[in-house]
């Protein structure tokens, strides 16, 4: 997994690269789907003085500007991921909440194409796909 250049990403958006921002992004690269507890500790690995209230406030602003990605299975905490701007989707496991990527299955943004709109203009979609994962159903 190669280390995207987080300080230009942080300029692109128009937003002050700050140490707390830097490893709030590192941490949600490195562990996709991570919850906020899960940031916060990998985040303190990598800057052990950044706060809570940091990690936070980080997530919500590199959330807003779309460089995170925020996704919320219903039952779940939210989890964070830097995959962002493609239409990907998820599945997630039931039994023990492990989430993955699940790319589009069929032409550039089939999903986009709703059967009644409602007079919406839609931009995005979020399908999220639920079963057991390998590791759970040799399990059981």
């Amino acid at each position: 997994m190669s280390n995207p250049d987080f300080s230009q990403q942080l300029r692109d958006v128009a937003l002050r690269v700050t140490r707390p921002r830097l490893a709030v992004l590192e941490a949600v690269h490195a562990h996709p789907h991570a919850d906020t507890e899960t940031v916060i500790a990998v985040a303190r690995g990598i800057l052990p003085e950044v706060s809570h209230q940091a990690v936070y406030d980080s997530l919500h602003t590199l959330t807003t500007a779309g460089l995170v990605r925020s996704i919320k299975p219903a039952g779940s905490v939210a989890r964070y991921e830097t995959r962002t701007g493609d239409n990907h989707h998820h599945v997630v496991c039931r039994s023990c909440g492990s989430i993955a990527d699940v790319d589009c299955a069929v032409g550039h943004t089939p999903c986009l194409t709703a059967s009644d709109s409602r007079g919406f203009v839609v931009d995005e979609a979020e399908v999220i796909y639920w079963g057991t994962c390998s590791e759970c159903s040799v399990r059981t």
